[in-house]
């Protein structure tokens, strides 16, 4: 009488082998998400240094338009910013431009906004802000309101019929803004100090399209 051998399987050698294909997919997954994510991070790094390409070639066009005048302007090399003393616009707590003002505004803004506005750069801006700041004599409050009306009336005093026709005119108009800024932002001097003649001040910036998206991208890579 023959009796058949009895055939054991080996369920556990079956499970590890399950496990391991398992392993290898999941492995072959993540990799295509590290490709993935690479793929992006160097896009958004692109993009990046195209933004960064842009705002540096306004900066130094802004620099060489402005660094051979008589204008007593200042450029922050790093924001495109540009700033000039309260003093030269409007007399102390006063929001009414001076003549000297008026004089230097008709100098400069046709210049600056030739600059922004020209078809290199128009469609990468995506707002130019005139900011009034002030020292941090008086209130809070009483100082935003100064600050407020000096911005507006600069902004104002461009488009009014008084100001001479600039090429950009009409089209600034997409663009720009006015802000007060009390003396939420002062400024030091080459110490680290306040300093509150540079405080005093009336400021033209701009903003590209992708300058916020950028800010959270590179804090995104610099985590």
């Amino acid at each position: 009488m023959r009796y058949k051998k009895r055939t054991e399987v080996n369920y556990w050698m079956s499970y590890a082998d399950l496990m391991s294909a398992m392993l290898m997919v999941f492995a072959l997954l993540l990799t295509l998400v590290i490709l993935d994510y690479r793929e992006l991070l160097e896009k958004k790094e692109k993009e990046i240094q195209e933004v960064v390409s842009v705002k540096t070639e306004i900066i130094k066009a802004l620099t060489e338009a402005f660094e051979k005048s008589n204008m007593a302007i200042e450029i922050d090399q790093q924001t495109g910013a540009i700033r000039f003393p309260g003093s030269v616009l409007f007399e102390t707590n006063s929001s009414e431009i001076s003549n000297e003002g008026k004089a230097f505004l008709k100098q400069f803004i046709p210049k600056y906004m030739g600059i922004l506005l020209q078809d290199r750069f128009k469609d990468e801006i995506s707002s130019i802000i005139i900011e009034g700041h002030t020292d941090r004599q008086g209130t809070y409050m009483y100082n935003m309101s100064l600050s407020q009306e000096r911005a507006y009336s600069v902004l104002e005093y461009i488009y009014s019929d008084e100001f001479p026709n600039f090429k950009e005119r009409e089209l600034s108009k997409k663009y720009i803004t006015a802000n007060g800024r009390s003396f939420s932002s002062p400024l030091t001097n080459e110490k680290g100090e306040y300093d509150a003649n540079r405080s005093r001040r009336v400021e033209f910036l701009f903003r590209l399209k992708d300058d916020e998206a950028i800010k959270a991208i590179e804090k995104l890579v610099n985590e």
